[in-house]
């Protein structure tokens, strides 16, 4: 069984909050990693896919959160009146940390509006599909050591073995642990059946839509997007809905857990900085799936391929640097930085106290001064508040290339840094 880093998280968050809920996409470990979690706390988990545990707490809720504490339940969207029973439970009891540990496949505030009964006593938390360190079996700490001491992040490992080859079976695999028992075909069928699932049965369950192949389609289109600007006009042009209807459709596929948004950030730093969102479908394998781009087909020279092979791996990054973005014991904002003139970082980290970690993606294995631009522009706007830019690259060397400007292979985000030093540790 895969070690996830959340748990250790999930423990530390009873002891605080009143009801903690894991939120995420369908089959990505929420439910193994609720039993690890009720076993280790030695209760049992209340099942809501199983029927018949679902009909007895849809008919008797008040009786389902009456357990002993942590009341541990599984898909709790199923049955929504629990959450009316556990507040009526933390009226009685007042609020106690612990009381409950819920697991979703959709976002809490989407649920319907008993979500609100628990507002000010739950706190949310977004489990992601498996990052690659925790495939490997690896602790990463590129984040914690880039924030500490960026010239040690550099030094760690000066060349990679790890070839594009490799990059593009990572992408196309992805993180879902289902996935990636499979192959070939196999998996090919599991991403084709993970997608009608989240279409046919997840967006009716919450949503009770009447237009699946309007929403399926947008998917699709929203997908030859991924890592762009989201353009929703240009996706949407051939497809018979209306723009009120496909804006909440984008809304429900964020919801599912299907795309993210990512915010643009710094829109005060600069008059010229774009303020329109960028967007990433959730899992590179899916992403992978949706463009058709096998592996056969992303290691060819074709340009067209070669350019959706560059949006992939920026998907790919993107969802590794989020997952362990989630791991940090403080709060921080995450969103990407565009201006109008086209300097652009794909991925921005801002911490509470503002020092800036800034993140591009590059496809190729040179990295040129031209593409830097973004991190140099930025590093030059933000001061001292800028803590370290690095490239991302599917070239084999680490180096300095001016000042706080890095280039590095993309397998850093998952080589834990041999420390020179005792630092604590902030991730």
């Amino acid at each position: 069984m895969t070690e996830r880093r959340v748990l250790n998280i999930v423990h530390a968050l009873v002891e605080d909050e009143p009801v903690v809920a894991l939120h995420g996409p369908r089959s990505v470990g929420k439910s193994t990693l609720l039993r690890e979690f009720a076993a280790g706390r030695g209760v049992d988990v209340i099942d809501l896919d199983d029927p018949e545990v679902l009909d007895a707490a849809i008919a008797n809720p008040a009786l389902a959160v009456s357990g002993p504490a942590p009341v541990c339940i599984d898909e709790y969207q199923k049955a929504p009146d629990l959450l009316r029973a556990l507040k009526a439970r933390l009226n009685r009891e007042g609020a106690l940390s612990g009381t409950a540990v819920l697991t979703g496949s959709t976002r809490q505030d989407a649920v319907c509006a008993t979500a609100e009964a628990l507002t000010g006593r739950i706190h949310t938390l977004t489990i992601h599909p498996l990052s690659q360190g925790e495939i490997a079996g690896v602790h990463e700490d590129l984040l914690s050591v880039l924030m500490d001491d960026p010239d040690e992040a550099v030094a760690a490992y000066p060349t990679s073995t790890t070839m594009r080859d490799d990059y593009i079976t990572r992408v196309c695999a992805g993180g879902f642990p289902l996935a990636l028992r499979r192959s070939g075909a196999a998996r090919a069928r599991w991403f084709d059946d993970y997608v009608l699932l989240s279409v046919e049965r997840d967006a009716v369950e919450i949503a009770r839509i009447r237009q699946r192949q309007v929403l399926r389609a947008l998917l699709e289109r929203l997908a030859g997007q991924t890592a762009q600007v989201m353009n929703v006009t240009s996706a949407v042009r051939d497809i018979d809905a209306d723009r009120k209807t496909i804006d909440t459709y984008v809304r429900l596929l964020e919801d599912l857990f299907l795309v993210r948004i990512l915010p643009a950030w710094g829109k005060t730093l600069r008059s010229k900085v774009t303020k329109l969102p960028k967007l990433h479908v959730v899992d590179s394998g899916v992403a992978s799936r949706l463009l058709r781009c096998s592996e056969a087909k992303m290691a060819t020279l074709d340009p067209t391929v070669q350019t959706e092979f560059g949006n992939l791996l920026e998907t790919f990054v993107v969802g590794e640097l989020a997952k362990q973005v989630s791991w940090l014991p403080e709060p921080v904002t995450v969103g990407h930085w565009r201006t109008n003139d086209d300097d652009e970082v794909d991925f921005i980290i801002e911490y509470d106290d503002g020092k800036v970690l800034a993140f591009e993606v590059k496809a190729h294995q040179r990295v040129s001064r031209s593409d830097l631009k973004g991190c140099r522009k930025l590093r030059d706007t933000l001061g001292d508040r800028f803590v370290a830019g690095v490239a991302l690259s599917t070239g084999t060397r680490s180096y300095t290339f001016e000042d706080r400007i890095h280039v590095m292979p993309v397998d850093r985000l998952w080589r834990p840094v041999r420390r020179r030093s005792a630092r604590a540790d902030r991730c």
